[in-house]
């Protein structure tokens, strides 16, 4: 094989292998990748059904339920406009509370039901994704503002 093959060769394989890792790369962010909706979003079928998403707003006043077994919970998050039905089965966080802000990742079930897999709750002011509180917002502005900028 003559040099130049050899070369021609060489940067073949060197691009294989780059293709290759970037192929790997892109692949596991992918798989790593979680979107987050509020629950109108949800409510307005935007959500994916199969794959797994964060949806985030308060946790409704009255609304945390839980059974016998102590580690089975359900709550709803509301944006103050709509509102989506969460399952949880596991521990909450200790700063989960009604009327607090929480991020729960999971997918969703049967109807609107959400089944989280992980709750994050609030525990400062800062917390709160930019998307959540501006739907939050947009929830407690009067009905004439909500359309303006």
């Amino acid at each position: 094989m003559k040099a130049r093959h050899q070369r021609l060769a060489l940067v073949g394989a060197s691009l294989a292998a780059c293709g290759v890792a970037v192929a790997l790369v892109l692949n596991a962010f992918n798989d790593n990748l979680v979107f987050f909706y509020t629950p109108s979003q949800v409510a307005a079928g935007s959500a994916p059904r199969q794959s797994i998403f964060r949806i985030g707003g308060l946790v409704e006043e009255g609304s945390v339920k839980r059974l016998a077994d102590g580690l089975t919970v359900s709550f709803v998050i509301t944006d103050k406009v709509q509102k989506v039905p969460v399952h949880y089965q596991g521990t909450l966080p200790d700063l989960f509370k009604e009327g607090k802000g929480a991020v729960a990742q999971g997918r969703l079930g049967e109807g609107a039901l959400f089944l989280a897999q992980e709750v994050l709750a609030k525990h400062d002011e800062n917390y709160m994704p930019a998307e959540a509180a501006h739907a939050l917002e947009q929830g407690r502005a009067p009905a004439s503002l909500k359309g303006a900028p």
